[in-house]
């Protein structure tokens, strides 16, 4: 899995995209749009990899909102089509000030 995998997962078919009902929940309370998150995958690296999550590998991909703020989303993939599973504004209370680095416990 890379981001450019992804990146053209998300462009080639709008029906290759699933959202979470979780995700659209947070996005809704976090005041982020889905062109936020399109900006995010689209300018984004992959900071974090989940090759265990169930039912699909996923990852964290740091990027930035359409107004440059820093965005974290979390997407799984099975290949063909791309899982948008969270969005969230990433905080130094758990990583660290590159907002990259996740802090250990």
């Amino acid at each position: 899995m890379d981001i450019k995998q992804l990146q053209n997962i998300y462009n080639a078919s709008i029906s290759n995209i699933k959202w979470a009902k979780h995700c659209l929940e947070r996005m809704q309370e976090r005041d982020i749009s889905i062109n936020d998150v399109k900006s995010c995958l689209q300018t984004g690296e992959i900071i974090e990899y989940y090759p265990d999550d169930f039912p699909h590998p996923s990852c964290l991909i740091y990027g930035r909102t359409l107004e440059n703020k820093i965005l974290h989303i979390v997407v799984g993939t099975d290949n063909s089509t791309l899982f948008f599973i969270t969005a969230y504004f990433p905080s130094t209370d758990k990583f660290e000030a590159d907002l990259k680095t996740r802090k250990e416990q």
